[in-house]
C-alpha cells in the first residue's frame, strides 16, 4: 500500500521557490534574449531574492529559535532548510557573477558601460569628481564610530560603505567609521552611456569627508531585515494606525542576510558583524555591485531602447473598440487575456461608471493598485460626486502597505466607504460591481478577474478579466459584499466560489469527479505556486486512477511528477519570458462548466486564509479561448522548463520539431485578429484567429 502523503513524495516550498528564481536567472543567461532583457531579468532575480530573505527565511529562523521541529509534509526542519538554502545561494551566487560579467562585456560592444571609478579615463573622471563635490559631499553622511560616537541603526536594505581609517599624525590610531549612502541618490552615476557604481566614486573622496585620516580599507555593505509584519488586528477605527506603527517596526527587524564586498579585510567585516551581528553562512561576499535590483536604472536608458524585447501594444478588440461597454455587456459576455488585450477596457468600466449619472453604486476590492492609479482617482471622483462608492482596501497586502494606507485616507476623505480587511484574513479577490439604475429597474454589471487592479502591471502580467451582466453572478457580487461589509458566518455563494469555505472543496470534488472517470479524466490547470498537501494527494490519486494531468506552475511546486505508481500521469511545467505568468485558469473535463478562473493559487494560505474567489465559465465561446491558451502552454518548448522527479527542471527537447514560444504565438494571435476584423466580420476574425492558435 502506497503512502501518499509520504515525506518523500513532497518538494520543499523553500527549495522549490529557489529553483524557481533560478530560472529567472536563467532567462538572464540566455543569449538568445537581448542584452538589457538579461540585466533586467538579473533585476529582477535580485528583487526576488530580497523579498525571500525578508519573509520567508527570516520565518524560518523564527521557526528556529522557537525550537519548531518540522515544517510542510517533507517534513524537512527549519535548520535543515536554513542550511540547504545558504548552501544553494552561495553556490548560485558564483554563477550570478559570471553572468553579469559577461553581460557587462557584450554591452561594452554597444557601447554601454558599467565601470569602477579607478576604470575611468581622466576626462570622465573629471566630471564624475565634479558630481561628488556638488552632487553627493552635502548629502551622503559619514558616521564615526567610537565611544561617543554610537554605531547607527540601519533601515532594510540599506546600503553604506564601511571604513576602516588611521589618524595622519598617528598610524598606530585606528577609526572605525561608515558612510551611508541615502535611497534619494542613484545606484549609478551616468555620465554619458557610462554607469559608476556609487560607493566605487565615493571610496575614491572618503578622505574628503574624513580630513586628517587615511583610508586603510573600505567595503560597500548592504543589510536584510526580518521584514514580516505581525499585528494583532483590534478595532477597525485602530486598525490604520497599527499598521502605521507595524511599518515602523518593519525597519527594525533582525538583520537576517549581510551582503559585502568581497574585498572585505576580515578586521573590517569583524567590527561590523560585531555590531549587526549576522551569521557567517548568511553573509555573502560579492565582486561584483551590491543590490542587483538597481540594475532597472540602466535598463531603462532610452537610448538603448533596441536592446530590448520588441515592444508590443496590447490591443482593444471588437466590440470594445466600438461600443459602449455596458451596452455589450447588456447582450453578450466578454473575456479579456492579458497583456495581449488591453487593460484600458477595466480601467474605463470603472471611469465611465464614476461619470454616468445613472451608475448608483461602485464596489471593489482593491489588493495592489499602484501609486498613480487611474481606477482609485475615478472612484474618488464617483465618491465626490455622490455615489455610494464601497472600496475594500487590503491594507495588509505585503510591501504595498503604504501606498495602499495613502489610498485608504484619499477615498475615505473623499466620502467612500472603506473597509480596511477581514480580521484573520487578507482578501485577495479581485472584483468589481456596477449598480446602475435604467429605467424602473436596477441593472448590475460585474467585473471578475485573477489579477490585480493595476494598469502597470497589467501590461506585463498574463491575466484573465471576465465582464458580466448575469443575475446568478451579479447576485452573488451582491451577497460576497454584503459578507465583506457586514457581519456573516456562512460565507457562502451559489454561482461563485469563494474560499476559505467553498473553493478547496470544490477543487477536491472536480479532482474526484476525473479520477472516478479513470483514464477518460483530464485536467489542465495553470497557477502560480502549489503548495496544498491535500490537493497534491488528490492529484496522485487522480494520475494512479489514470487521469492525465497537465499543470503549468510558474513558481513553488511541491508535487513530485513522474514518480512510479503514484504520479507517473503527471506532467509539470513551468513558464518564465518576457512576461510572468500570473493568470489562474483551471479545466476539468467532465465537469459542467469545464473552466474556471480564480484569484486563487493551490497554496494554504490561498485556500484557507485568504479571502478568494473562483468563477465558472459558462460560456463555449470564452470557455473555448481558455481552453486553447492553456493547450498552447502545454506545447510551448521555448520558454516551458519540466520539473522532474528530483525537483530539477529541464528545458523541453524540441529536436525536429517547431519552435513554440507561447507568449509570442499569443501576440501573434491577437494582433491577427485585431488587423482581420478590419477585412471582415467579428466572427470570422475570431475564426482566423482561433486557428493560428490551434495551430501553434
Amino acid at each position: 500500500m502506497i503512502n501518499l502523503k509520504d515525506p518523500k513524495l513532497f518538494i520543499n516550498r523553500e527549495l522549490s521557490w529557489l529553483r524557481f528564481n533560478s530560472r529567472v536567472l536563467e532567462e538572464a543567461q540566455k543569449r538568445e534574449n537581448p542584452l538589457l532583457e538579461r540585466l533586467k531579468f538579473l533585476a529582477i532575480y535580485g528583487t526576488n531574492l530580497d523579498e525571500f530573505y525578508m519573509i520567508r527565511v527570516a520565518g524560518l529562523k523564527q521557526l528556529f529559535k522557537s525550537r519548531v521541529s518540522v515544517t510542510g509534509p517533507d517534513k524537512m526542519s527549519p535548520l535543515a532548510q536554513l542550511r540547504a538554502i545558504r548552501d544553494y545561494l552561495h553556490k548560485e551566487k558564483l554563477e550570478v557573477q559570471k553572468i553579469f560579467y559577461e553581460i557587462i562585456n557584450e554591452l561594452e560592444n554597444e557601447g554601454l558601460f558599467i565601470k569602477n571609478y579607478n576604470d575611468l579615463d581622466e576626462k570622465t573622471k573629471k566630471e564624475v569628481d565634479n558630481y561628488f563635490f556638488t552632487q553627493l559631499y552635502p548629502v551622503i553622511v559619514p558616521i564615526a564610530v567610537d565611544a561617543t560616537h554610537p554605531f547607527p541603526h540601519l533601515n532594510n536594505l540599506s546600503f553604506a560603505l564601511v571604513i576602516k581609517l588611521a589618524d595622519m599624525q598617528n598610524e598606530n590610531e585606528i577609526k572605525y567609521a561608515l558612510i551611508r549612502i541615502p535611497r534619494v541618490l542613484p545606484r549609478f552615476i551616468q555620465i554619458d552611456n557610462t554607469y559608476v557604481p556609487i560607493e566605487s566614486l565615493v571610496q575614491e573622496h572618503i578622505n574628503a569627508l574624513f580630513p586628517g585620516y587615511k583610508l586603510i580599507s573600505s567595503a560597500p555593505f548592504r543589510v536584510t531585515r526580518n521584514a514580516d509584519i505581525e499585528i494583532e488586528e483590534e478595532e477597525a477605527d485602530d486598525f490604520m494606525e497599527l499598521l502605521e506603527e507595524g511599518l515602523k517596526l518593519r525597519r527594525k527587524g533582525e538583520i537576517v542576510r549581510l551582503e559585502i564586498g568581497e574585498n572585505v579585510d576580515e578586521d573590517l567585516l569583524e567590527f561590523l558583524n560585531s555590531h549587526i551581528k549576522v551569521f557567517k553562512d548568511d553573509i555573502y561576499k560579492f565582486k561584483i555591485p551590491l543590490n542587483l535590483g538597481s540594475f532597472w536604472q540602466i535598463v531603462s536608458n532610452k537610448n538603448f531602447a533596441h536592446l530590448l524585447f520588441e515592444p508590443y501594444t496590447p490591443k482593444t478588440l471588437p466590440p470594445l473598440d466600438q461600443e459602449p461597454i455596458f451596452d455589450i455587456m447588456e447582450h453578450e459576455d466578454i473575456l479579456l487575456f492579458h497583456p495581449y488585450e488591453s487593460f484600458d477596457p477595466v480601467v474605463k468600466f470603472i471611469e465611465d461608471a464614476s461619470k454616468d449619472s445613472d451608475v448608483l453604486a461602485i464596489r471593489m476590492t482593491l489588493y495592489r493598485v499602484g501609486k498613480d492609479s487611474p481606477i482609485v482617482k475615478a472612484l474618488i471622483e464617483a465618491a465626490e460626486s455622490g455615489k455610494q462608492v464601497t472600496a475594500l482596501v487590503e491594507l495588509k497586502a505585503r510591501f504595498d502597505e503604504e501606498n495602499n494606507l495613502i489610498w485608504a485616507k484619499a477615498l475615505e476623505d473623499a466620502g467612500a466607504h472603506v473597509i480596511f480587511g477581514i480580521p484573520g484574513f487578507k482578501v485577495h479577490a479581485k472584483i468589481a460591481q456596477i449598480i446602475k439604475k435604467e429605467g424602473d429597474r436596477l441593472k448590475q454589471y460585474v467585473h471578475l478577474a485573477t489579477g490585480n487592479y493595476n494598469p502597470s502591471t497589467a501590461r506585463i502580467y498574463t491575466d484573465t478579466s471576465y465582464f458580466t451582466s448575469q443575475k446568478d453572478i451579479t447576485d452573488d457580487a451582491t451577497r460576497f459584499f454584503h459578507y465583506l461589509t457586514g457581519f456573516s458566518k456562512k460565507g457562502k455563494l451559489n454561482t461563485l466560489y469563494m474560499s476559505p469555505t467553498q473553493i478547496k472543496p470544490k477543487l477536491l470534488s472536480l479532482i474526484d469527479n476525473e479520477t472516478k472517470k479513470g483514464s477518460e479524466g483530464r485536467i489542465i490547470a495553470k497557477m502560480n505556486s502549489l503548495v496544498d498537501p491535500e490537493v497534491i494527494v488528490a492529484l496522485y490519486k487522480a494520475s494512479r486512477a489514470g487521469v492525465k494531468i497537465d499543470l503549468i506552475v510558474r513558481g513553488i511546486c511541491c508535487l513530485r511528477p513522474k514518480v512510479k505508481d503514484v504520479s507517473e500521469n503527471i506532467r509539470v511545467i513551468s513558464i518564465v519570458g518576457k512576461y510572468l505568468e500570473h493568470a489562474r485558469i483551471f479545466y476539468f473535463k467532465h465537469s459542467n462548466p469545464q473552466i474556471f478562473i480564480s484569484s486563487a493559487d493551490w497554496m494554504p494560505r490561498n485556500l484557507e486564509r485568504r479571502i478568494e474567489l473562483m468563477t465558472p465559465l459558462f460560456e463555449k465561446e470564452l470557455s473555448e479561448k481558455l481552453f486553447e491558451i492553456l493547450n498552447l502552454q502545454i506545447n510551448d518548448n521555448v520558454l516551458a522548463r519540466e520539473l522532474q522527479e528530483n525537483g530539477e527542471y529541464k528545458r523541453i527537447e524540441r529536436i525536429g520539431k517547431t519552435p513554440i514560444n507561447s507568449q509570442i504565438v499569443m501576440e501573434e494571435y491577437t494582433n491577427m485578429l485585431y488587423t482581420s476584423h478590419k477585412k471582415s466580420s467579428v466572427s470570422r476574425a475570431k475564426k482566423l484567429a482561433r486557428r493560428l492558435l490551434k495551430e501553434s
